[in-house]
């Protein structure tokens, strides 16, 4: 068992967020030995803000725990399905005849799944309960243009609702069938010729959402009504004084609890509201709950209540959130009454237009959501009382538009792959050791590592300081990165517990996310750190290291940027 990773990917620049699972484990699926073997298993909290604005519905959500096993090189299809049934219908006590299955139908690059087909027939599935869906369906990665893949299967819960039409069938959103579990299976790996090639190592990499399943278990079709959002709603209802059983006020409930549950999250991660990536998606989920909030006439703080609930029901599992309450608290009570502020000015943007011109364009409307944070509903209901219309269809062009825009970005974002393990990043990553152990040598050992960033062209290293770095304080660091640079340090590792390395002086400081036993990585006697890898084997490879930024990141934290320079 592994514990779960933070939220914010660590030495990953292609994503913002843990989305799954498998994200903190991809040193390990490209081949990378991990230090508690090849079988693991996990439950990592994961945020996805793809589909936020599905959130509302019986069962989307942005934050969620994912449970997860995985196979190394190890077990393959044979093991893993007749697992899978068991797990669902011995351990879980689903019922087999509510499960059905979809498989990848094939296409010009890999063959239709009839192996996994063949599996699912010989443990009890009906051949008819079996679905063949396209890549879009069943089909993992790769998220960048290189890299593992593979089909796989998804195992679907009939809640027993009538069918929507005729086609309705796993994978349609009527809330008939609900996603439990997807069994990936690695076993292609796609070249920069975009041919699909038959990996080395096979992996298995399975995804089982816990609000879901546990709904599923308890019999609900709303995942909101589980042990883990129930008491958010209630709390909501207790705020509010409003019930949810109220259909007008099921999804602006939602909402509230989905995003303050994720934001509480954010913070204890380390992440504080701003205008840009992580920072941007914390403030943009806070504003969006204090949006509904309104649709229910909550005029007073109300966020701080929420994520005190949110405390209550997870801070025991996740210390983290005990840790950080205070300032969890603090700062999401101060981004409401700014926001609420904001608001307020929208309020008299939204008169401004009404007097110009006696109605509100689809165009205005989504002006006022976009820099106001005006849901729709807020903007017709406004327009409704003074008697003008607007267009609701000139409102979701404009969101499409906007969307669209937002998803090339995104794809943008991750074109460099879920995690590039270049030759020059290896490179990178190894000198973030050296820079580390040189910063604590020229500070003093109050310094420790809070973060990193890395690409093909420079490095970005978090770190504890309280104060701005003299330029003779950055020489001395750079030019003691560079002396062990060019004493060409032999790089080893050795796998011990997490006690172990640090009895041996190893520097760890994410101890949250380490196993029973760890990767200790020696540059010669220069640095010794709790790492996962891939590292150089000398760092005579890394070649003469620049800094060229150093900045605040924060109260007693900054930030350095660093290059290899000829």
């Amino acid at each position: 068992m592994i514990p779960s990773a933070p939220l914010i990917p660590e030495n990953d620049p292609t994503a913002l967020f843990i989305s799954a699972g498998m994200h903190p484990l991809v040193p390990y699926l490209l081949g990378e030995s991990h230090p508690l073997g090849k079988r693991l298993c996990s439950v990592q909290k994961c945020l996805r803000t793809n589909d936020i604005d599905s959130i509302g519905d019986t069962f989307h959500q942005t934050f969620f725990e994912m449970l997860g096993n995985w196979s190394l090189g190890d077990y393959w299809k044979e093991t893993m399905i007749p697992w899978s049934f068991e797990f669902l219908t011995k351990n879980l006590g689903i019922p087999s005849q509510k499960i059905s299955v979809t498989c990848f139908a094939g296409d010009q690059d890999a063959p239709r799944d009839e192996e996994s087909e063949l599996l699912w027939i010989k443990v009890g599935i009906p051949k008819e309960r079996i679905y063949f869906l396209g890549k879009e369906d069943n089909w993992w990665g790769p998220v960048g243009k290189t890299g593992p893949c593979g089909p796989d299967s998804e195992m679907f819960f009939d809640t027993g609702k009538e069918k929507c039409g005729r086609n309705c069938q796993p994978g349609c959103q009527c809330g008939k069938f609900f996603e439990i579990w997807n069994d990936v299976f690695m076993q292609y790996n796609k070249t920069s010729g975009s041919r699909f090639e038959p990996l080395e190592q096979k992996n298995i990499d399975t995804g089982m959402g816990v609000e879901r399943t546990i709904s599923v278990l308890s019999g609900q079709s709303d995942c909101y009504e589980n042990d883990l959002l129930a008491p958010l709603i209630l709390k909501i209802e207790e705020i509010s004084q409003k019930k949810y059983k109220d259909e007008t006020n099921k999804k602006p409930m939602r909402i509230i609890a989905d995003h303050l549950r994720a934001a509480t999250f954010l913070f204890s991660d380390g992440v504080m509201p701003g205008n840009v990536e992580q920072g941007y998606v914390l403030r943009r989920l806070i504003r969006r709950s204090i949006r509904y909030g309104r649709a229910l006439q909550l005029n007073e703080l109300f966020s701080a209540q929420v994520a005190e609930a949110v405390i209550g029901v997870m801070g025991d599992v996740y210390p983290e959130l005990l840790l950080k309450k205070q300032i969890i608290l603090k700062e999401l009570s101060k981004e409401e009454e700014k926001f609420s502020q904001t608001l307020s000015r929208g309020i008299k943007e939204f008169e401004r237009l009404i007097s110009r011109n006696q109605k509100i364009s689809g165009k205005e409307a989504f002006f006022l959501y976009e820099t106001y944070g005006f849901p729709w509903e807020l903007t017709s209901e406004m327009a409704k009382e003074k008697g003008v219309p607007v267009s609701e269809e000139e409102f979701k062009k404009a969101a499409l538009q906007h969307q669209e825009k937002s998803r090339m970005g995104s794809e943008k974002k991750f074109s460099g792959g879920l995690a590039d393990h270049s030759e020059q990043v290896i490179k990178y990553h190894t000198a973030t050791h050296l820079l580390h152990a040189a910063l604590r040598k020229v500070l003093g050992e109050a310094v420790h590592q809070i973060g990193s960033n890395l690409t093909g062209e420079r490095l970005r290293f978090d770190f504890t300081y309280p104060k701005k770095l003299t330029e003779a304080e950055i020489e001395q660091v750079e030019n003691l990165v560079n002396q062990q640079i060019l004493a060409d340090l032999p790089v080893k590792m050795e796998i011990m517990t997490v006690s172990e390395a640090k009895n041996a002086g190893a520097l760890a400081f994410f101890e949250q996310k380490y196993g029973g036993k760890v990767k200790v990585y020696y540059l010669g006697n220069f640095s010794k750190e709790v790492c996962g890898g891939p590292h150089v084997q000398h760092t005579g490879e890394i070649g003469k290291i620049k800094i060229f930024k150093e900045e605040a990141v924060g109260i007693g934290k900054r930030r350095i940027y660093a290059k290899v320079v000829n």
